[in-house]
C-alpha cells in the first residue's frame, strides 16, 4: 500500500500550482499556467487511473493483505482514525484545491507578476479566508505562527537547492554554454527528428536523479541550454516534457524527499521503496513518450 501512496501523493504534483518544480519551469519556459493546465491533467487522471487498477489486482491476488497493511501500517493506521475517511473530507480538499487554482488563473491574467510570486502572496491570505469559513481561523493562525517557527530550518535544504539552480542558469548564460548546447541539440534533431528528441527528453531528470541530483537542478540545466525557438519545440510542449521526466524522477529517485518521507515512515530503504514504484513508472514513462509524441505532431500540424 505505501507504494500506492506515494504514487498518489505524487500525480497532483504535475500540476498543482502550489508545487515548487512547477513553478520553476513555468518561469524558465516562460508559459502561463492556464496554457499547460488542460495538458497536464491528463497525465495526472492516468497515473492515478493506472495505480489503481495495479493496486487493485494486487489486493485480489493477495485477499488477506488489507487486514496486515491496516494493522501494522502508520499511514494505513492514520486513515483509519474518526474523520480521516470520510468522503465529505476529500470532496471539502478538491473543492478547496479547484477554488484556489481558479484564483490564481484570475491572477495571472490580471496582474504582471510571475507565476511563483503570485503563489507565494495569495497562497496564506487564501487559506486564511477559506479556514475563517470553516470557522478555524484561529487554528489556522496557531499554525502559521509555529510554521513560520520552525519553516527557516526545515527548508533550508531546498533554499540551497534552488539558489544554486539559479547560479547555475546564470553561468550558463554568461558563459554561452547554451547556444553551444543549442547548437549541437539542434544538429540532433536535424537528424533523429524534433519529435523522437521530445520523447526523450523525459527520461533526463529521470536518470540523474540516480546519481543524486535533484529533479530542479536538472530542470535547470534543461531550461538553461534548450531554447525552443531554436531547436523548434514549442514552450508548451518542453515544459510538459520537463514536468513529466520531474515526476518520474520523484517516483522511482531514490534521493527525492517524497520517497525519503515514505521510507522513514514504513520503516524500509529508500531504494526498496524505488524498486516498489519501478513498474509503475516504466508504464508511465511511456505513456508520456507517447503523450508527448502526439502532443507535438499535433501543435506542429
Amino acid at each position: 500500500m505505501s507504494n500506492s501512496i506515494t504514487r498518489g501523493f505524487a500525480m497532483p504534483l504535475i500540476w498543482a500550482p502550489v508545487t515548487p518544480i512547477v513553478g520553476v519551469v513555468i518561469v524558465l519556459t516562460g508559459v502561463s499556467w492556464v496554457s499547460i493546465l488542460p495538458l497536464l491533467i491528463p497525465l495526472s487522471i492516468f497515473g492515478l487511473l493506472l495505480d489503481w487498477v495495479m493496486e487493485g489486482r494486487k489486493m485480489k491476488s493477495i485477499p488477506d493483505l488489507n487486514l496486515s497493511v491496516s494493522t501494522k501500517s502508520p499511514v494505513a493506521a492514520a486513515t483509519e482514525e474518526p474523520g480521516h475517511g470520510r468522503p465529505g473530507r476529500v470532496l471539502h480538499i478538491l473543492t478547496a484545491i479547484l477554488v484556489f487554482n481558479i484564483f490564481i488563473s484570475m491572477a495571472e491574467a490580471r496582474f504582471p507578476y510571475s507565476f511563483l510570486i503570485l503563489v507565494s502572496i495569495l497562497v496564506v491570505p487564501f487559506s486564511l479566508i477559506w479556514s475563517s469559513m470553516l470557522n478555524k481561523g484561529k487554528e489556522f493562525m496557531s499554525s502559521l505562527r509555529e510554521h513560520i517557527n520552525i519553516f527557516p530550518d526545515r527548508m533550508k535544504e531546498q533554499f540551497f537547492i534552488y539558489l544554486s539552480a539559479g547560479f547555475l542558469i546564470s553561468s550558463i548564460k554568461i558563459s554561452g554554454a547554451n547556444e553551444t548546447l543549442n547548437h549541437i541539440i539542434v544538429n540532433l534533431i536535424s537528424v533523429i527528428s524534433a519529435e523522437f528528441f521530445i520523447i526523450l527528453l523525459p527520461l533526463f531528470p529521470l536518470a540523474f536523479a540516480f546519481v543524486g541530483l535533484h529533479p530542479a537542478v536538472t530542470l535547470s540545466l534543461m531550461a538553461g541550454a534548450l531554447d525552443p525557438a531554436v531547436i523548434g519545440i514549442s514552450p508548451i510542449v518542453l515544459a510538459v516534457a520537463m514536468l513529466s521526466g520531474a515526476i518520474s524522477a520523484f517516483l522511482i529517485g531514490p534521493y527525492n524527499a517524497t520517497l525519503g518521507l515514505m521510507a522513514s515512515i514504513i520503516k524500509e530503504s529508500s531504494l526498496k521503496v524505488s524498486n516498489w514504484n519501478l513498474k509503475f513508472t516504466i508504464i508511465f514513462i511511456c505513456w508520456i513518450m507517447l503523450y508527448l509524441f502526439v502532443l507535438q505532431l499535433i501543435i506542429h500540424s
